[in-house]
């Protein structure tokens, strides 16, 4: 599992900071997720090809995590793309797209799907074979969803030496790689624990962003690998995120704690602030696993 973090900043872009926008690449898919300003040039400089991304994924209609989608969109007709993009986002967002399409005679190249949200309950919103999208309803001044990706448990790892010595027609291989026990000719019932070996732990990513401190999001967030959680301010302007339905980097690493997730990644900086680093410092006094998420920044799970 990757994640890439294309910009985490809050409100407007500057020369050296862009607005929240993120991939993550898991089980071979590669998922964007919000698109601020600037988007489509942070992924050509984080060399990511615009053609593997094909689902989109927007918490909310806040600018700072919106204004780069009609420029995406549109790049990727520039670029030829026939492959069809499903975008999931709140309800609006398909009116606000294909407005912006239609008067600028834009139509795109390939077929757009919408998939408009508006459940206040956490909700599954996409699914394949080997992953899984969930919303995570959080808690601000719009209708807002954050995301959360599991991947699904893979096949059982083949005892080799396990079957041949039961002497195990390979017929059967598939069967215990799906979990399955096996009888014996003579009778014997073979539990399949005993021809295999677990799998590769499956991963999980959470995205939290915006977000005032909402401890209803722990039980859906629970034991999560990763968890990118909002930290727009320090715990100096603690009422002014209460006041704009933010939260501290404090705030994000209690909901870390609480939910015993293994690894906490901050993001949604104010750009009122000199630098980054107290972040850390004040979230570590909580949780012990902080990472500053930080434009072009890379994180391999």
């Amino acid at each position: 599992m990757k994640l890439t973090i294309l910009g985490c900043y809050a409100a407007t872009p500057r020369t050296l900071t862009n607005p929240t926008s993120q991939v993550l690449e898991i089980k071979n898919r590669l998922f964007l997720i919000d698109c601020g300003e600037g988007t489509q040039v942070q992924l050509r400089k984080n060399k990511i090809k615009f053609s593997k991304i094909n689902h989109i994924f927007i918490s909310h209609l806040h600018g700072d995590h919106l204004y780069g989608l009609i420029g995406t969109i549109s790049t990727f007709s520039l670029l030829g793309r026939t492959t069809d993009l499903h975008i999931y986002g709140p309800k609006g967002i398909k009116e606000l797209i294909l407005l912006q399409l239609k008067l600028t005679e834009s139509w795109t190249t390939y077929s757009l799907f919408f998939h408009e949200l508006e459940s206040k309950k956490s909700e599954v919103i996409f699914e394949d074979l080997k992953v899984i999208v969930k919303t995570i309803p959080l808690k601000h001044r719009v209708y807002t969803n954050g995301f959360l990706f599991q991947e699904k448990p893979g096949e059982r790892k083949l005892n080799i030496e396990a079957v041949q010595h039961y002497d195990i027609h390979v017929a059967y291989y598939q069967k215990i790689k799906n979990g399955g026990d096996v009888k014996l000719d003579d009778g014997t019932l073979l539990e399949n624990e005993k021809l295999s070996f677990d799998p590769i732990p499956s991963m999980s990513y959470a995205f939290c962003s915006d977000t005032a401190y909402n401890e209803d999001i722990i039980p859906i967030i629970e034991n999560v690998d990763v968890l990118y959680h909002e930290s727009t301010f320090l715990d100096s302007e603690a009422p002014l995120a209460q006041k704009t339905l933010h939260s501290t980097a404090k705030e994000a690493a209690r909901i870390a704690l609480k939910a015993n997730v293994k690894q906490l990644i901050l993001g949604h900086y104010s750009t009122r602030y000199d630098g980054i680093e107290r972040f850390k410092e004040e979230a570590e006094t909580i949780f012990p696993n902080v990472l500053l998420g930080d434009d072009g920044l890379s994180f391999e799970f």
